[in-house]
């Protein structure tokens, strides 16, 4: 496929809202794609270039676009004209705000003469824009940008450089092409449930997409399924917690259980080969998260076989004293420079409290119970390495002393498992609750909830030093985005400061196609979807004016949730358990 059709695909796409709708144009799209293109396109409709779990960004401004673009409006253009025509550029930018729609109407105001290029064209060009480095790289990424949009359509020059600026938006992830993937096939998505959980094993749709779409029957393609399995290096998708209220329902609903800490870190999924010396580390995010943890390194020895993937959650903590420190310090190892010196003054414990994989073999389907002796004979006990505590129970007075007595050593209470329980990527079924009890922040509500900020509105009198007096929050509905709340009180003074810097990162102009926000709730400033924030409230009450249906009762912002994608926000559904 060239480069013009995939765009003209991706305009479709972008004018469209409905998922059933966009569902079938992608179907119809993999149907297309040559099998060398299915790879690298599944990552170019999301955005990227690799799988969400590798680390390669663009690291290309949106000012450095429009010198690219002021440079081909400037060709053949006379010396002075020149100051003019780049002056122009940077006025249709500021009226319209979206570098995708001055790209494309600068190139077909100034014929560059662009030809048509394949998408596996396409991607190595982008790649190659990505991977410049070193002195004198942002000139040459420039040149390379130049270049390429010098060789493609107007139309997709509009999709190419939202990618670059990492703002290609259509409102659709994972799941939907998971979904176009099984109407490829099929003509239905009788499939969607088993690539999902193949997904889940090896979370790489690109990769997955190609050999799925390789299957062209049914029998071919259930033993692609049920190949297609755990493997060191590729993360699995984390196992996620359900909630209940008490622990005579948990006991109820899962019968004999394993409880453990609930530790207030940053969920880590360790890779360990001990006999290369090589580890990897996954956010629950999925992102690479190695170069934070140079601790890793010491780790090796304490590995008793060839190959691992550990389940578990680093947590900083005082060597002095052994006291284990707040998420705001862990979360200060979430950097990418000066890492040596963080890890210096927040060393990090990483309590481990599963095994996924094991030399070749994964352990998805292998009980709990088993899976946890399995890890006692894996690694051994450490200063920076150890094992979580729990107990086995199937009493509700035994596990709620439990529960309090891990809020007694400052915890945030207790997660309790199904004994017998596989692991179950996502939150689905109850194999994993917690109990979650926040000291000093908790409201009425059973647990605090994880909302993405939609936008925010200027402040009026003593809030206008801030540049903001209140924002917007929304829960998950699918992959659209419901509002909840309108949140203007219970923050400090430096949070409002905070929120402010953090929130004009994120600005449009536009509103992002996944929000559904009622125009009486319309903020002053859009954010693009990034900002994860943890709030409390006294209770949920219905609301005619948020398109939830429901809304916060005296929320609060207790927290900025760092190490949460806004995927990762609270959904709809989980509400019913509040």
């Amino acid at each position: 496929m060239q480069t013009t059709a995939f765009a003209q695909y991706l305009a479709r796409l972008d004018a469209l809202s409905s998922r059933l709708e966009m569902t079938a144009v992608l179907a119809e799209l993999y149907q297309r794609f040559s099998p060398d293109e299915q790879q690298y396109a599944s990552y170019l409709l999301q955005g990227s270039l690799v799988p969400q779990y590798r680390s390669l960004e663009f690291q290309l401004s949106s000012k450095m676009l429009l010198r690219a673009l002021s440079t081909i409006a400037l060709e053949g253009s006379p010396e002075p004209e020149n100051h003019s025509e780049a002056s122009q550029v940077l006025a249709l930018y500021k009226k319209i705000g979206d570098i995708g729609v001055v790209a494309e109407q600068i190139l077909r105001d100034h014929d560059t003469g662009g030809g048509d290029l394949s998408v596996v064209e396409l991607h190595q060009k982008l790649v190659a824009i990505a991977e410049a480095a070193g002195a004198g790289s942002q000139q040459r990424k420039l040149e390379l940008t130049i270049a390429l949009l010098h060789a493609v359509s107007p139309l997709a020059a509009k999709y190419i450089t939202r990618m670059i600026t990492g703002k290609l938006r259509l409102g659709f992830a994972t799941m939907t092409i998971l979904d176009a993937l099984s109407w490829a096939q099929t003509g239905t998505k009788a499939e969607t449930v088993a690539l999902e959980q193949a997904y889940q094993k090896r979370a790489d749709v690109g990769q997955w997409a190609r050999v799925y779409l390789a299957a062209k029957d049914v029998g071919t393609r259930q033993t692609a399924l049920a190949q297609y399995d755990v493997v060191f290096g590729t993360p699995v998708v984390p196992q996620l917690c359900q909630r209940l209220h008490t622990s005579e329902e948990i006991v109820a609903k899962l019968g004999r259980v394993i409880a453990e800490p609930k530790y207030d870190g940053l969920r880590i999924q360790m890779h360990i080969d001990a006999v290369r010396n090589q580890a990897l580390a996954y956010t629950r995010s999925l992102e690479d998260a190695t170069h934070m943890f140079p601790e890793l390194a010491e780790l090796f020895g304490l590995i008793t076989v060839k190959q691992v993937i550990l389940d578990a959650e680093a947590i900083g903590y005082n060597p002095q004293t052994g006291t284990l420190l707040p998420f705001q310090e862990t979360i200060t190892r979430k950097r990418k420079h000066e890492i040596a010196s963080q890890a210096q003054s927040v060393p990090i414990v990483f309590y481990v409290y599963d095994l996924l994989f094991i030399d070749g073999r994964s352990l998805l389907t292998v009980p709990l119970q088993e899976r946890k002796q399995l890890l006692r004979r894996t690694m051994r006990d450490s200063q920076n390495l150890k094992f979580t505590p729990y107990i086995t129970t199937e009493n509700p007075t035994e596990l709620r002393r439990f529960h309090e007595q891990q809020l007694a050593l400052g915890l945030e209470g207790a997660v309790v498992k199904k004994i017998d329980a596989p692991y179950q990527s996502g939150r689905k079924g109850w194999y994993w609750v917690k109990i979650k009890e926040l000291a000093g922040t908790r409201g009425k509500l059973a647990d605090t909830l994880d909302c993405l900020v939609l936008g925010y509105y200027v402040g009026k009198g003593k809030r206008t030093q801030f540049g903001v007096g209140a924002f917007l929050v929304g829960i998950l509905d699918g992959e659209q985005v419901l509002s909840l709340a309108k949140i203007g009180t219970g923050l400090t003074d430096e949070q409002f400061r905070e929120l402010k810097l953090r929130c004009a990162a994120l600005v449009t102009q536009t509103q992002p196609t996944e929000y559904q926000v009622a125009k009486e709730l319309y903020p002053d400033f859009w954010i693009r979807p990034g900002l994860v924030v943890e709030i409390a409230a006294d209770e949920l009450t219905k609301s005619p004016n948020h398109t939830a249906g429901l809304a916060l009762r005296f929320p609060r912002l207790v927290r900025f949730r760092d190490d949460k994608r806004w995927q990762d926000a609270t959904s709809l559904g989980e509400l019913s358990s509040f």
